[in-house]
Parts: C-alpha cells; sequence; structure tokens
C-alpha cells in the first residue's frame, strides 16, 4: 500500500492537481478535500494528474466524480492526464471514459 501524495500547482488556465500513490478507500477523502478547497473560477480547467497513481479502487472513482461535479458546479472543465492503463480500462467498463476527458500528460491537459 503506497500512502496518498497529493500536490497542487497553479497554471495559466487553472489548477492542475497531482496524485501520487494510492487512491483508495482510506485516502480518497484527502482528494475530495483538496479539490473542495480549490477556487475554481468559470473557464478554468482543472487538471487531475494521475501520472504517479498506483492504484484506484471505486472510492477513488467517486472522489474522481467529485472532483468533477466540483468544476462543474464552478463553471469549469476536468480532465484527468496520465491515466494509468488499469484504471483507464475501468473507467471505460463502466462508461465514464465518456464523462472524463483524457489527455496523455498534464501539460497538454493544461494546454
Amino acid at each position: 500500500m503506497s500512502p496518498l501524495n497529493i500536490t497542487r500547482e497553479d497554471t495559466a488556465t487553472g489548477p492542475v492537481v497531482h496524485v501520487a500513490g494510492d487512491l483508495d478507500y482510506a485516502h480518497a477523502t484527502a482528494l475530495r478535500q483538496q479539490i473542495d478547497a480549490l477556487d475554481l473560477a468559470p473557464g478554468q480547467r482543472l487538471v487531475v494528474d494521475l501520472a504517479d497513481m498506483d492504484f484506484c479502487d471505486s472510492s477513488g472513482i467517486t472522489a474522481l466524480l467529485a472532483a468533477r461535479q466540483r468544476a462543474l458546479s464552478a463553471g469549469a472543465d476536468i480532465a484527468l492526464a496520465a491515466v494509468p492503463e488499469n484504471t483507464l480500462r475501468i473507467l471505460a467498463i463502466v462508461g465514464l471514459d465518456q464523462v472524463f476527458t483524457f489527455h496523455p500528460g498534464a501539460d497538454t491537459a493544461a494546454g
């Protein structure tokens, strides 16, 4: 089990939240709290960079959906960057590939 490490970077288009470690039941609340604390403005894009995420369970997916809802309620957009292949597969199976926008890296997502 890898501890979750969440860092934030502000870009011209909006915040980039870097997630490293396990996004699971024990840690998903921390991501939700970080996202809830963001000052998002209409027209911005929230990027969640998952390049260093080791594992994601259903609680982690729920936290990503909550991040999407938070962004949309602020009039902002959301994109997931560098989603690991195994997580991308699960998101596709449950139909969330139709809900999220995916980018190969945070740099292209922040755009």
